[in-house]
């Protein structure tokens, strides 16, 4: 196919889904434990330069325990997907984890406004930006999972994002109609947050799945963190229920309110009180710093964070929250 228009945007990850194919080939299907903490999978798996993926959508059901892990450890020249990305986007423009993104929606926090420290190392120049849409990047993560190096689509073209993206347009060969044709999109690192996991990896979750079940799948390496976990004759019980099969997992944690101060559906509603406090805060440099030395730099894991910030009788009122509002669309 002869190309008609590319975008000018870089490719930040390798679509060569043979490439991929070679290393998924040799990563382990062992059935045996998971289990670690999130320290120990975050030194492990998370190398600077890799590309990092990100499950959940907006501020629902975020990985923020091993996203402050990373800020922690001080992980720089990332790559970043910028799909759906709210705190979780404002977590790693703390820490200036990433200097390359593929942008489709960051900055902002829906409703509750733009982040002022997420722009301003966007408008920095330190960052490098490809543009996409929300369902471009969905796609990209589809011809992954599918083991082909692109996939055609029929939005974008004409825009200023698809001048800006790294896509291709080409005239179809059958029907000579005009596509836009996106890359695979292989992630070094993924990061998920679930409701429920076996210690092998084997992972369940209630509520919206966004394209967790895409990047699990294309991510070369996996981090899990789970709200409980349950026994494998549980999951074997009910083996339709598993979206993640433990065989794309590398590292599992453990990890209670482990999408805290984000929205878990069925768990606990989000803080919208310490996310004001995220954007009020990063308005003024000093209690910025002040403000992260308190909660990430300051604290040795995800609980001390928690506690820090009214500890479990705050998360019993989201709890409470959260299953009202539950009922209501029940």
């Amino acid at each position: 196919m002869d190309v008609i228009e590319q975008g000018v945007g870089r490719i930040f990850t390798d679509p060569d889904a043979d490439k991929a194919r070679e290393f998924f080939r040799h990563k382990s299907r062992a059935l045996v434990s998971k289990l670690t903490t999130v320290k120990e999978a975050v030194q492990k798996y998370v190398t600077d330069g890799d590309y990092v993926s990100i499950g959940g959508f907006g501020v629902n059901r975020i990985p923020a325990a091993v996203l402050h892990e990373i800020v922690r450890q001080g992980k720089k020249n990332l790559g970043l997907a910028g799909h759906t990305a709210t705190h979780d986007f404002q977590i790693l423009s703390a820490g200036k984890c990433f200097n390359k993104v593929d942008a489709a929606y960051i900055i902002g926090l829906e409703a509750r406004g733009l982040s002022p420290n997420a722009r301003q190392y966007m408008e920095s120049g330190e960052v490098e930006v490809s543009e996409w849409t929300n369902y471009t990047l969905a796609v990209r993560y589809k011809a992954a999972c599918a083991g082909v190096s692109f996939h055609p689509i029929r939005n974008m073209m004409g825009t200023d994002t698809f001048k800006y993206s790294g896509a291709k347009k080409v005239k179809c060969p059958f029907t000579g109609v005009n596509y836009a044709l996106v890359p695979a999109l292989y992630s070094d690192v993924g990061l998920i947050h679930v409701h429920e996991a076996d210690i092998y990896g084997n992972c369940r979750t209630k509520g919206i799945l966004m394209s967790d079940y895409d990047i699990a799948r294309s991510s070369k390496k996996l981090i899990v963190t789970c709200e409980r976990l349950i026994t494998n004759d549980e999951i074997r019980r009910d083996p339709t229920s598993t979206f993640i099969p433990y065989w794309c997992v590398d590292a599992l944690i453990e990890v209670p309110y482990g999408s805290y101060p984000g929205n878990m559906y069925a768990e606990y509603f989000s803080d919208e009180e310490h996310l004001r406090e995220w954007l009020k805060v990063e308005k003024d440099p000093d209690e910025f710093k002040a403000f992260l030395d308190k909660n990430i730099y300051g604290v040795k894991d995800h609980f001390e964070y928690i506690e820090r910030n009214g500890g479990i009788g705050k998360m019993n009122r989201l709890r409470q929250k959260e299953w009202l509002f539950v009922g209501a669309r029940a």
